[in-house]
């Protein structure tokens, strides 16, 4: 046995005489709780249950992570995971709800606030967030996506839609809402992969453009506009919504649509971003916002780590504001709000069939994007769908009319539209 194999080897047994106890602990209030179907695997082969048949494994192959078990957080286990340092066998959405009673047995549960200083968010940056996120590969995002490529919450009538029926679901109900009509110039922000603006040009009669920092989005979503026959009627450009009133022209646009894209923006910009969009609509014109929101009033309610692994491996610079900021400065930018609807439980189950897809496709994802990524997007994917489950976060749709001038909007008196 070489001096490193017996060294770690020692420091197995000691940490385990001083943690061993006390992971033994947790196991014993998870179980009083009802328990959870894990089995946590020790480096020395033994088992601890946590009072259910489990239906998944965490292995843990360094000693080391013994004494962060000891107090453990979504964070660090997550960090664990995603450097090989513990393995997750059979279904990973049961081992992150029961490493999430871990952290909640030992004190460290996942509702802890972090305040988090807003970034400046200037334009150098947010492309290189964008590229960071977005372009990790087409043909990675394809394994698990929709048909179409739509990288957001997608809209169930039952919940027991497929991915693709419910994602095209939720392009029509956009489209609805906005009541997007023949001839109409349509602005869509932050597009991906142009779902939105093909379906908005191909079935609803607009002329659609979208934008977006993303190259890898950019190339796909020309190349489908074009396979699908649309040139001239949908368009992508490689754009920064700031420079998007300059480029276009100011009032361009009847409607205009931003899905997931919001989170980038950052807080100290929501002024220039609704400002930005202001400009470019036309007097009533409308605007569709769907974004994340954060369930605390004064600020990102996730902490325990979680709030870092998300800013560190995922959404580098994402910030998330509450409703009512959204809506404090659409009111500031001259935006009347018409209907805000509430999309928890449909991202918590797009995110879980999003998670499942992937699970199924591990091997040709490590191929494309190696180990490591594979491993952040199993955790973000699963950990995200239960945090919208438990609603650490929501994410809203919100309807607003521009009012420049004073009198009523060009929307009907009810909201039945939405749902014929």
């Amino acid at each position: 046995m070489s001096h490193r194999d017996l060294l770690s080897q020692m420091t197995y047994w000691i940490t385990d005489k001083a943690v061993a106890h006390r992971v033994r602990q947790l196991a014993d209030e998870i179980r009083a709780h009802g328990g959870q179907p894990l089995d946590i695997l020790l480096p020395d082969g033994s088992r601890v249950n946590l009072g259910l048949p489990p239906q998944a494994v965490l292995s843990i192959h360094d000693p080391n992570v013994l004494s962060e078990l000891a107090h453990p957080t979504l964070g660090t286990l997550a960090e664990a995971f995603i450097n090989g340092r513990i393995d997750v066998e059979g279904d990973i959405m049961t081992a992150i709800v029961a490493a999430e009673r871990l952290a909640n047995a030992a004190g460290a549960p996942v509702t802890s606030r972090i305040d988090a200083a807003p970034s400046d968010h200037p334009p150098h940056q947010d492309r290189a967030d964008i590229q960071h996120h977005y372009d990790v590969g087409n043909e990675f995002y394809r394994l698990w996506l929709d048909e179409r490529m739509v990288y957001s919450c997608a809209y169930f009538e039952t919940g027991e839609e497929t991915i693709d029926v419910a994602q095209l679901a939720k392009l029509d109900h956009i489209c609805r809402k906005l009541r997007l009509s023949p001839g109409e110039r349509f602005l869509d922000i932050g597009c991906g992969w142009g779902g939105l603006i093909i379906r908005a040009a191909e079935h609803y009669g607009v002329r659609a453009i979208g934008i977006t920092l993303s190259e890898s989005q950019f190339a796909l979503a020309r190349e489908r506009i074009r396979q699908a026959g649309l040139e001239g009627r949908a368009d992508v450009l490689l754009l920064d919504y700031r420079d998007a009133p300059a480029h276009f022209g100011e009032h361009s646009f009847d409607k205009v649509a931003s899905v997931g894209m919001f989170e980038h923006v950052g807080v100290k910009n929501f002024p220039v971003y609704f400002s930005t969009i202001r400009r470019l609509l036309r007097d009533r014109g409308l605007l569709l916002n769907h974004s994340f929101t954060s369930s605390d009033v004064e600020g990102r309610p996730v902490g325990s780590g979680v709030s870092d692994f998300i800013d560190t491996y995922v959404f580098p610079n994402s910030e998330l504001a509450h409703l009512h900021t959204m809506i404090r400065e659409l009111g500031a930018q001259q935006f009347e709000i018409y209907d805000v609807e509430s999309l928890r439980p449909h991202y918590a189950r797009t995110l879980a069939l999003w998670s499942q897809r992937l699970e199924r496709q591990v091997d040709a994802a490590r191929s494309i994007v190696g180990e490591k990524t594979l491993r952040i997007w199993r955790a973000y994917l699963a950990g995200t769908s239960l945090g919208f489950h438990r609603g650490w976060m929501n994410v809203h749709q919100v309807l607003a009319s521009l009012q420049k001038t004073e009198g009523p909007t060009e929307l009907p008196l009810t909201r039945r539209w939405m749902y014929s």
